[in-house]
């Protein structure tokens, strides 16, 4: 048989198989009107699992797999139609759509932020992007900052959540677990990282270098062309620069901007000292109560799933199903469940799109726990 012959086959059967989708969608859409009616929920957990058995088990063994995989996908979008039709407010799209409306147009010029770090650290060039005149107060530790939010002490914070070259920042995904807050913007920062000194130190002669863990990370090529050198961790590259200066040493060194170099009168022995040139850090300004502005476009989303196979793969189709792009997904261990996770996710989607409010009143029903985290821009 020729190919054009196969082709013709495969056609035919596509022909018929879109003829029985749009039959089941209507019949599916029917099933939604009389759920609506009779006040019944649109996912019936135990009648699909059987469904799925059994309709798999009708196919050869090879092919088992590949059936349950579609029928997965066939049920998830049968349940996003029935939802559109019952079209119901749950709880989080009210939440939403309330903050839409009581959420002022501009964000404030001089509120109160909090920073980690000291003078100098790059959560402080990330918030005079975010603000016009903040007025920043500096905190030791990252989850120093969530809990000044979440206390009330600070009107916004800026946290460090991701970089191009070293990857995320850990420790902050794990914070984000046990802290309530709201996303209401993020920016990007170009990381240029130097070696700073003081006065009359010279690079052969330096025997400590102190930074913050990514910036260690950031800049390993270098310090692996150095010899004799102890590499110290400290909280922020900034508070490494204060260190050096109130020091008075000339044998160590810290890694941060040159913004420290006038600030606490250190002198730079190299610059741009990272792996890559093209090196950002993106950084989330958050805060107590949700606030939406004007151009959100953007969502992040925190979810736990139970411990199946296939849990992820549902949420990622109801995304498909829904014409949402998913541009970062990142798991982090859940500490009191063995070989469990949480799930962060950021959407690229317009918080006025109603595919995005369909979602958030759906994904409650396909996951053990669900986090919104805030809808917002991206300051550039």
């Amino acid at each position: 048989m020729k190919l054009e012959d196969l082709r013709l086959d495969i056609d035919r059967v596509d022909n018929e198989l879109i003829r029985l989708f749009e039959e089941r969608m209507r019949i599916a859409a029917q099933i939604g009107e009389y759920k609506q009616q009779n006040s019944m929920p649109v996912l019936d957990p135990k009648r699909e699992r059987e469904k799925l058995r059994e309709l798999s088990g009708r196919l050869p063994e090879s092919l088992r797999e590949y059936g349950y995989s579609l029928y997965s996908l066939i049920f998830e979008l049968s349940r996003c139609s029935q939802n559109r039709i019952i079209n119901k407010q749950g709880e989080m799209s009210s939440r939403i759509i309330r903050a839409l409306e009581e959420t002022p147009k501009l964000l404030p010029d001089a509120p109160t932020v909090a920073c980690q770090g000291v003078e100098g650290a790059y959560s402080q060039l990330a918030c005079e992007r975010v603000f016009k005149k903040p007025d920043i107060f500096f905190f030791k530790s990252f989850e120093a900052v969530f809990t000044a939010i979440e206390k009330g002490l600070c009107s916004y914070g800026i946290i460090p959540l991701e970089n191009s070259t070293a990857g995320s920042v850990n420790k902050v995904y794990d914070l984000m677990q046990k802290h309530r807050f709201s996303i209401v913007r993020s920016t990007r920062i170009k990381i240029d990282h130097s070696l700073l000194a003081n006065p009359g130190a010279r690079l052969e002669d330096i025997k400590e270098i102190y930074s913050h863990q990514q910036a260690i990370s950031q800049c390993g090529e270098f310090l692996q062309s150095l010899s004799g050198v102890t590499v110290i961790p400290c909280e922020n590259t900034a508070v490494a620069a204060k260190k050096v200066a109130e020091s008075g040493r000339t044998d160590v060194a810290a890694i941060a901007g040159r913004s420290c170099v006038k600030l606490y009168g250190l002198k730079c022995l190299r610059e741009a000292i990272q792996d890559m040139g093209n090196n950002y850090t993106r950084f989330i300004c958050i805060s107590k109560e949700l606030e939406i502005y004007p151009g959100a476009d953007r969502t992040s989303l925190m979810m736990t799933l139970p411990h199946t196979p296939g849990s992820l793969y549902k949420v990622l189709s109801r995304f498909y199903a829904l014409g949402l792009n998913l541009n970062k997904l990142e798991s982090r261990p859940l500490p009191e469940r063995n070989f469990e996770f949480m799930f962060y996710f950021d959407l690229d989607v317009p918080v006025y799109s109603p595919g995005f409010i369909q979602l958030m009143d759906e994904l409650g029903d396909i996951s053990d726990s669900f986090s919104y985290l805030g809808s917002y821009s991206e300051v550039i």
